[in-house]
């Protein structure tokens, strides 16, 4: 299986999953840190995966999903975006609306 194949696995076979530097406990850089901090403002459950375990995966994400920075948030298997985005859509309550199953 590519990379391609596993990153697809792993986004389709996931409620919400965040790709983070790091993991929950310990964040390995301040966006990661924030989007986690989002997604438990919002009561959710997600799974992570930290791109630093994994340098096929750190490269194959931004190609996966077109974009070019880590991390990354997936609803669904749909890309909803970076950071900054997220909080975009947190304060918005649009986040909030998206991480509940309809």
């Amino acid at each position: 299986m590519d990379i391609q194949e596993r990153i697809k696995e792993i986004v389709e076979g996931s409620g919400v999953v965040l790709f983070m530097k790091g993991n929950t406990d310990f964040p390995q850089c301040g966006f990661s840190g924030r989007a986690v901090q989002i997604l438990q403002a919002c009561g959710s459950e997600f799974e992570t995966v930290d791109v630093l375990a994994d340098d096929q995966i750190r490269e194959g994400i931004k190609v996966y999903s077109n974009w070019p920075t880590i991390p990354q948030l997936y609803i669904r298997g749909e890309f909803v975006g970076g950071s900054d985005i997220m909080l975009e859509l947190y304060q918005s309550g649009d986040l909030k609306d998206q991480l509940t199953p309809s």
